[in-house]
């Protein structure tokens, strides 16, 4: 049996390790989203998974299994557009400016 239930100080360090990597990870998470969006090629892909989301959309429509999965996308884009706002603001307001130069592009 590798697991003591009554070995309190080894579940202390175990729990340490784990926090510990979970920071790691937590730290690679971020430091890869801000390279992604240090890329042109980045913002434009987060742009479109933005939109996929309905970000810029209301979610509303008188279904209600609709509406609810609706909601759903829209969470998942509004927890990018949150992860954006702390991480990586600026190339928040750079990935606006080139979509604007393409929307009038395209016009």
């Amino acid at each position: 049996m590798d697991h003591e239930p009554t070995d309190v100080a080894l579940q202390i360090v175990q729990a340490e390790e784990a926090a510990a990597r979970a920071a790691v990870d937590r730290q690679t998470e971020i430091g890869d989203f801000k390279w992604l969006m240090t890329q042109k090629r980045g913002r434009r892909y987060v742009w479109r998974l933005l939109e996929q989301a309905g970000v810029f959309q209301t979610s509303f429509t008188s279904d209600a299994l609709a509406m609810s999965f609706n909601e759903g996308q829209r969470n998942l884009g509004l927890r990018i557009l949150g992860f954006i706002h702390e991480h990586a603001p600026e190339s928040y307001l750079e990935m606006l400016t080139e979509q604007n130069e393409r929307r009038n592009r395209n016009r």
